[in-house]
């Protein structure tokens, strides 16, 4: 645990990338395999289950800490995580311990088959013999919410370095549902690996955006300049909906969404037509609730998200297809050397050999002759359900993560309203001092009513003006939350808005964030709940 903890410090204490993989480096050098690999299953987003439930966690660490209720309170208010907030508060500890990381996820996981008590006795014990830095690292692993601020990207690249293996195929091979406790580290580095597992999905080529900001979108002229010849390359619409790899191999069927979850029995509509691909097939595409030939709002899709049991209204209400825009493998070969164009014909004749066109569509590629009337078509995209355009060059070859050059989407420019800020709550981490998540409110006659909640879109600077503002025209507190005085008006920006029950203004906005700080508008002349509501129909 201290070599971890001590990663997880060096990590944070730097922004410079090649520090970052040095760091890296070095732990993998000094660490046993076994520990390699559960730092790398924390690092992918595998974490441990939680074995004590929150509460019962800050009620020991009251005890442990010896104060009282209302000053943990406080003091986790002004460090804004628990973890950090339990670990600063309690005494030095006078033992220490030489467990590696391996031992301790190996006792977390046993706390499963343990009395209450007994898991008293052990987290009261573990803390004592963890120093400050090491209570911290510990304390996120036992109740689930261990965040590092690295990238994938990094930590397969310090892995390269070490092995000898290219990236892409470490990244493949770390694709999955594999755990620690049954992966070993031998089993990453050999050769074929990467074919070992049937399920195992292939990393995802993920789209560059043209416009990288909150300003108006780039025009064609801009695009043209930007990706040459039109001529060179396909377009589609950009839809919304859930990425997904769907895999028949050795007779099985495969569902993973983009967040490595196996989503096979979310989706039952598909397996009918994944069950007729002929072995070894890979399809990358999106699933969207699809209804009378016509794709719905990703609010529908969302009503069977997380669902543990589909009941025969959700699926009525929210019928699937997969819209295939690749073929990654096809006769059990890897394919993705093959060009856009090439990879295109073998989908189209996989679609064409299987009776289920109904679930089993293809992304229909938009015909142009310019730029220009490319741009025009990209204006029916909310009418088309989609985000906007993606493109592809027609020679590009199917790639690993977000790769500037083959793969670009070329999105509509937001929906927006004025709104007047009404409530802000402390961010998180090196912002847990900083009030930075915001929630916005728009007029209902002359009152302001709550419609949305945004932390991202302001600058640092812009963010300490807001924060000295809060700090001085709070009008009520709640908890962490502070109702401030309504002056400050921002233009927010999003993606989507559909009807809601659950939000008291009645609707629901789908990516909201700050586009700008409207300095020129006073709070009088912010939008209103119907011009939010006329949108609806758009």
């Amino acid at each position: 645990m201290k070599a971890f903890a001590q990663l997880f410090l060096s990590l944070d204490e730097t922004n410079k990338t090649n520090e970052k993989v040095k760091v890296l480096k070095e732990y993998f050098t000094k660490v046993p395999d076994t520990d390699k690999m559960h730092m790398l299953a924390l690092f992918t987003g595998r974490r441990p289950k939680r074995q004590i439930n929150s509460t019962l966690v800050r009620t020991w660490a009251m005890e442990a800490s010896n104060i009282p209720a209302w000053l943990f309170e406080e003091s986790y208010h002004v460090v804004g995580d628990l973890a950090e907030t339990m670990s600063l508060l309690m005494p030095e500890s006078q033992n220490s311990s030489s467990k590696t990381l391996t031992e301790w996820i190996a006792e977390i996981n046993a706390l499963a088959d343990k009395t209450e008590e007994e898991k008293k006795d052990w987290l009261l014990s573990s803390w004592a013999m963890l120093d400050s830095q090491e209570r911290f690292v510990f304390n996120k692993l036992l109740t689930g919410s261990f965040r590092i601020g690295v990238s994938q990207s990094l930590v397969i690249k310090a892995l390269a370095d070490i092995t000898g293996i290219e990236a892409p195929a470490l990244t493949h091979r770390i694709m999955g549902s594999w755990m620690p406790e049954d992966y070993t580290y031998e089993q990453l580095v050999q050769e074929q690996t990467a074919s070992d597992d049937i399920s195992r999905p292939y990393p995802f080529f993920l789209a560059y955006p043209i416009q990288e900001t909150s300003e108006k979108r780039k025009s064609a002229q801009e695009v043209g300049d930007a990706l040459g010849n039109a001529a060179d390359w396909q377009a589609e619409w950009k839809w919304d909906g859930i990425r997904a790899q769907l895999i028949k191999r050795d007779g099985q069927i495969f569902i993973w969404s983009r967040g490595e979850d196996l989503a096979t029995e979310k989706f039952p509509e598909l397996h009918p037509f994944l069950e007729a691909l002929p072995d070894g097939t890979v399809l990358d595409g999106e699933i969207l609730s699809f209804q009378d030939g016509l794709p719905m709002s990703f609010s529908v899709l969302q009503t069977r998200i997380g669902r543990k049991n589909l009941s025969k209204k959700i699926l009525a209400d929210s019928p699937v297809a997969l819209i295939a825009y690749d073929c990654l493998e096809y006769a059990g070969e890897d394919i993705r050397h093959k060009t856009q164009s090439d990879r295109r014909v073998i989908l189209e004749q996989l679609q064409q050999a299987t009776p289920f066109s109904e679930v089993f569509r293809i992304s229909a590629l938009i015909n142009f002759g310019s730029w220009e009337e490319l741009e025009t078509i990209r204006e029916q995209s909310r009418a088309m359900i989609a985000e906007g355009i993606m493109l592809k060059r027609k020679s590009a070859t199917y790639q690993v993560g977000r790769k500037r050059g083959d793969w670009w989407k070329w999105k509509i420019d937001p929906l927006s309203v004025d709104a007047v800020m009404v409530y802000a709550q402390k961010g998180h981490g090196r912002r847990a001092d900083l009030y930075t998540d915001y929630t916005f409110a728009v007029w209902d006659g002359d009152k302001l009513v709550p419609f949305a909640k945004a932390y991202s879109g302001l600058t640092d600077a812009e963010i300490n003006k807001v924060d000295y503002f809060v700090k001085r025209n709070t009008l009520e507190k709640f908890g962490p939350v502070r109702t401030v005085k309504p002056e400050l008006v921002f233009e927010i920006g999003f993606e989507g808005i559909n009807k809601s029950n659950r939000h008291k203004s009645g609707i629901a906005l789908r990516f909201p964030r700050i586009l700008r700080w409207r300095h020129d508008k006073p709070k009088e002349e912010a939008d209103t709940i119907e011009s939010l509501k006329a949108l609806l129909n758009e």
